[in-house]
């Protein structure tokens, strides 16, 4: 199949790499460094898949007037976006696509480098399933499993929950690991040990390992975690005060000029202010 990926940073390039090793013609798009606009790049794609940072890139990527990638493809083509944005601009571009008679999927992805350079991510799937059917096995060889969420939308605002979730976990992890002491618990046996029992999460339990072992490379920066709060919480009907409170702390984190870092980062936080 002849696929472009709009975006080249540590998750697209991967992604891409993936796809060629399963025989797909691939040309790949980065707004760095670009030989050529959205528009020229997808010229003939049957499949454009887009890893783009924000909202921002995705709706200037996708829609500008003069360069944007949505305008240039054929009818009948199948856009899928794979960024992390608001559940209202995914929708906005599913309307767009269709209005060109071009079939549209939001599918996000969870997981990371590593889970990218083996193929073991896991699609979030928002649009028709027929639509999903006839390019799973595009997305397989990218992911371990593609879960269908329901209609378009359903699988981005799955990725703000996911995303919550996972960062929610990191931060009272960050902040028990730093109370330990104070309760007199050495904190690599009480992790150890609470690893044991089912209360600390698979989520949780990698998180507090890369606390103890000092690692912040980053596989999933702080500042793309407070953006995920944010369009979570821009995303919510209703107030979310637990959600909210582990938002401020990857916005402290980003105030403290730790936002390139690993979200575990967060841990020193409270290692060297107290909390």
């Amino acid at each position: 199949m002849k696929i472009t990926i709009l975006g080249q940073g540590a998750m697209g390039s991967r992604m891409a790499d993936r796809l060629e090793a399963a025989g797909h013609a691939v040309t790949r798009w980065n707004r760095s460094g670009a030989q050529q606009t959205p528009r020229a790049a997808v010229a003939g794609a049957e499949l454009v898949l887009a890893m783009l940072r924000d909202d921002d890139a995705s709706r200037c990527v996708w829609l500008d007037n003069a360069d944007g990638a949505l305008a240039a493809m054929d009818a009948g083509a199948v856009a899928v976006e794979s960024s992390t944005l608001t559940v209202d601009l995914v929708r906005e571009l599913g309307q767009r696509a269709a209005a060109r008679s071009i079939a549209f999927l939001d599918a996000p992805v969870l997981g990371s480098r590593p889970q990218a350079e083996a193929g073991q991510l896991i699609h979030l799937v928002g649009g028709e399933l027929a639509v999903l059917d006839s390019i799973r096995p595009v997305l397989a060889a990218m992911g371990a499993s593609q879960l269908h969420a329901g209609p378009v939308g359903a699988g981005a605002a799955l990725k703000l929950v996911a995303n919550a979730l996972f960062g929610v976990q990191v931060a009272l992890v960050a902040e028990l690991l730093g109370r330990l002491p104070a309760l007199g618990l050495e904190p690599a046996l009480a992790l150890e040990l609470l690893g044991q029992t089912p209360v600390l999460s698979l989520a949780a339990k990698g998180a507090s390992a890369l606390m103890l072992a000092g690692r912040d490379d980053p596989l999933f920066p702080v500042d793309l975690v407070a953006k995920d709060f944010d369009y979570a919480l821009q995303s919510a009907a209703d107030a979310m005060p637990l959600t909210a409170a582990a938002a401020d702390v990857f916005a402290r984190a980003v105030d403290a000029g730790l936002g390139n870092r690993n979200l575990t980062v967060v841990e020193r936080l409270y290692r060297v202010t107290g909390g």
